[in-house]
């Protein structure tokens, strides 16, 4: 009997009815008046507390503050941060790059000297040690190779193709440089990568005229020249292009400068290819690096 006038008398308290009276500071008036119960007020007190819960929830999902929660400062962000950082780096000196390259224009126009426009090494590769001599195993590792593939399918392709341009004299696109990165159908590298000295001329290897010249973000400075018998060459990479798309130039005319430019790059170098109506050709069999 005692629990249950104890709950009764919990349940009166709660129920019990108190008035809050405002009354005016100088002419004593009533100003309102609210009539509340502990119950009411545990109730208001309540749905303040979730409104205000549900407020918060919806700002840090639907607005920037949910960048703070630690759900959301993932590796996935960290990693968004820095490729977009690296990114901006990487067309900041691009920027450097094609001013340096108009401003080497205007100094071909003047009859100025050109200044070196070349972007900085790879710090992790040591160029003055390269030795662009050939050794003798080098040309016996060539004669292995070239055995073997003797009777392989894209040998006699390229046996047939040589049959066809036997009588074009191709000019080296480097005077002197060295192959880091040959051409293969197989990693689909349609080209060969040439590196040499710093500020090295790059040559046309056959009278034609310049088709494409340009600057994109994968192959930085980059021309495509157009030769007789549906024969194109590229050149890529570049730190300047001393042509202009349009231009006729003969054979062994200097048309670029060797450099680093564009992402798709590793080290100041020329990427060089050669095509025959539409079929990529591997220069080295053309061509005396």
């Amino acid at each position: 009997m005692s629990e249950k006038k104890e709950k009764k008398k919990l349940k009166e308290r709660l129920n019990d009815k108190y008035r809050l009276t405002i009354y005016n500071d100088t002419s004593f008036e009533e100003v309102t008046t609210v009539i509340l119960s502990r119950l009411n007020i545990f109730a208001y007190v309540g749905i303040f507390t979730i409104l205000i819960g549900i407020i918060t929830y919806l700002l840090l999902l639907y607005s920037p503050l949910k960048i703070f929660l630690p759900a959301y400062q993932n590796s996935e962000l960290r990693r968004t941060i820095i490729l977009n950082s690296i990114r901006v780096d990487s067309l900041v000196n691009e920027i450097a790059l094609r001013d340096k390259y108009f401003e080497n224009m205007r100094n071909i126009i003047e009859g100025k000297e050109i200044s070196d426009i070349e972007k900085d090494k790879d710090s992790a590769t040591h160029y003055d040690e390269i030795d662009f001599n050939k050794s003798k195993e080098d040309s016996i590792l060539r004669q292995q190779i070239e055995n073997q593939e003797l009777y392989t399918i894209s040998a006699q392709t390229e046996t047939k193709q040589s049959t066809a341009l036997n009588a074009i004299h191709f000019f080296a696109p480097i005077s002197k440089g060295l192959i880091t990165n040959k051409f293969s159908i197989k990693t689909k590298h349609y080209a060969v990568d040439i590196v040499a000295a710093p500020n090295e001329g790059v040559k046309a290897v056959l009278d034609g005229t310049v088709i494409e010249a340009g600057w994109n973000m994968e192959t930085g400075y980059s021309m495509t020249l157009q030769h007789e018998n549906n024969i194109l060459s590229l050149y890529k990479h570049n730190s300047a292009l001393l042509k202009q798309t349009g231009d006729r130039v003969n054979a062994g005319e200097v048309i670029a400068i060797i450099g680093n430019s564009g992402e798709l790059t590793t080290g100041p170098h020329l990427h060089f290819e050669l095509w025959h109506n539409g079929v990529p050709l591997n220069p080295e069999s053309y061509i005396v690096f």
